[in-house]
């Protein structure tokens, strides 16, 4: 009998892309979502999260926001342990461990539950994903000039990258913290804005800005980073290609 697979936010960006490739290969999967997917069930008060993960011996978690990312996996994690999951699987971002934002610090405390569950777990550490540097771009490049925060770098990596190593440490045994996942290039904040201006065949004049207080020595110290990550094979050109028209 195939185990079961429940995926938490199976329809979002990144889920949208792992669920078909979970099912392609055979698994059985559930996905659970507030108000879409197969069950229903609020992750942050935890009504109806119970009976969607009980049967479940795998869960991969991907449900996630601008912020409580906290409490929606220690509520996950709490109804893990009662349905007795064998492998929980979590995506963080890089540098959860190292840049003073509150958003990072949502990210630390939800690995820290996960790593302290005592269910047998996987975790990933990624890029921010192209769809969310084009989400901040796009308005700021609508302004007469552009302010771009001089120091920043960043090494975007493509969610389907992202969605690919996932699926395929979904149905692998329980690995702890994996090697990190980014893009295949690190670039300025200032490229980033150009090669969009250039999708859309714009330009804009730019006013270089310093971004201020410890978040921004974390970033111009590149603690937001992993230069020895693995690579996705995706550029942000390469991105900016499909999408933008």
């Amino acid at each position: 009998m195939t185990s079961l697979i429940l995926v938490t936010g199976g329809t979002g960006t990144l889920g949208r892309l792992v669920v078909p490739l979970l099912r392609s290969a055979g698994h059985q999967v559930r996905v659970l979502g507030r108000r879409g997917g197969d069950v229903t069930a609020d992750l942050l008060t935890g009504e109806g999260l119970q009976p969607a993960v009980d049967g479940a011996d795998t869960v991969l978690h991907l449900a996630g926001g601008p912020k409580n990312d906290d409490v929606l996996t220690r509520n996950l994690v709490q109804a893990a342990v009662r349905a007795e999951v064998r492998h929980l699987v979590h995506i963080s971002v890089i540098g959860a461990d190292r840049v003073p934002l509150a958003w990072f610090r949502y990210q630390r405390d939800a690995e820290r539950a996960v790593m302290d569950s005592g269910v047998p777990w996987t975790m990933l550490r990624a890029a921010q994903f192209h769809d969310l540097v084009l989400k901040a771009v796009t308005p700021m490049a609508k302004l007469p000039v552009v302010p771009v925060p001089g120091g920043l770098r960043f090494q975007p990596v493509d969610a389907r990258d992202v969605a690919a190593r996932l699926a395929d440490l979904t149905v692998g045994p329980p690995s702890d913290l994996v090697p990190d996942l980014a893009g295949p290039k690190v670039y300025v904040m200032g490229e980033l804005v150009r090669g969009y201006l250039a999708a859309r065949g714009k330009r804009r004049p730019m006013l270089r800005v310093r971004m201020p207080g410890k978040a921004g020595r974390a970033y111009r110290a590149g603690d937001n980073l992993s230069l020895e990550a693995e690579l996705g094979k995706r550029t942000w050109e390469e991105f900016l290609a499909e999408r933008v028209r």
